[in-house]
């Protein structure tokens, strides 16, 4: 099939790449411009841009969607099927213009956890399995109708990092196996039930603060969803610390209440407590608690 690839960061790449070697041919590739990055504020390319460029494929960059000369471009293409993962909302004029439609891999199994964020909600709501889906595209984010779910199990030692990984693992197998019953037109697709949707909003800063009245596992799996970013974090004595992993011990402590040693640092919740595994001060490196606490004390 002659493919539109649209997508952005290193977990599209996966997909990108199993489409490449699957012998189908990618005529071009659509993600973000070029932006400034990072402390520098060098111009750097996206993932998938690189990727593109490594392998000679086209790449088009649009500021605006909807723009003439860009919808122009895609129709002189005159790709059988657009492929999504991990980028902007289309437009109803361009996931219709192929001839086989578009389709999205979304990081979740749907109609759980619409939204920009699915992996680290999954995380924060500490869900015991997730998934990816493909879906036919419609003008209502996240609600197409489905072409194939994969689930794995959520273990206990993962966090965003982790499960991102394993999930742009998963989803480009099924990108691979959804393509191929779009080109052989076997497929079926099922209608979502929109009784069991529930939303995974944009990570916001507010989020990611730690609030100490709340359960010890409750806010282990906020830590395990933003770990290793945003990251959540807490204020004491006017910096910023933040928590990358943790581990929930019975303890009877008031909220807030640090108890620390020459290698443990626990801090009481509403319900039990936590045990600080990684932690990193604000203008400092990510550390273990044991090497943390060589040099800082709380207490």
């Amino acid at each position: 099939m002659k493919i539109i690839f649209f997508g952005t960061p290193g977990f599209a790449i996966p997909s990108l790449q199993i489409i490449l070697d699957n012998g189908h041919e990618v005529a071009a590739v659509v993600t973000a411009p070029d932006r400034p990055r990072g402390r520098g504020k060098q111009v750097t390319f996206t993932p998938i841009k690189e990727f593109a460029l490594e392998h000679s494929i086209k790449v088009l960059q649009p500021e605006v969607l909807k723009d003439e000369n860009f919808i122009a471009q895609l129709k002189e293409l005159d790709a059988d099927l657009f492929v999504v993962v991990a980028f902007r909302i289309l437009p109803k004029e361009i996931f219709t213009m192929p001839k086989c439609g578009s389709f999205n891999l979304h990081g979740s199994l749907l109609p759980k956890f619409r939204g920009a964020a699915p992996i680290q909600w999954a995380l924060i709501n500490g869900e015991k399995n997730t998934g990816v889906t493909t879906f036919a595209l419609a003008e209502k984010v996240d609600t197409g109708n489905v072409y194939l779910k994969k689930e794995i199990p959520i273990e206990d030692e993962d966090d965003f990092g982790s499960l991102h990984d394993k999930l742009s693992l998963l989803g480009s197998q099924a990108v691979a196996e959804t393509v191929e019953m779009i080109d052989s037109q076997k497929f079926k697709l099922l209608p979502q039930d929109n009784s069991l949707a529930s939303p995974a909003p944009k990570i916001t800063k507010e989020l990611c603060v730690i609030n100490w009245e709340k359960e010890a596992g409750e806010i282990h799996n906020l830590v395990r969803g933003l770990s290793p970013f945003p990251a959540a974090f807490f204020f004491h004595q006017q910096k910023i610390f933040k928590v990358y992993k943790t581990k929930v011990v019975e303890r009877n402590l008031k909220p807030g209440e640090i108890v620390e040693s020459s290698s443990e640092l626990i801090i009481g919740c509403a319900k039990n407590a936590l045990s600080i595994l990684e932690i990193q001060q604000e203008g400092k490196k990510r550390l273990k608690i044991e090497e943390f606490l060589r040099g800082h004390r709380f207490n």
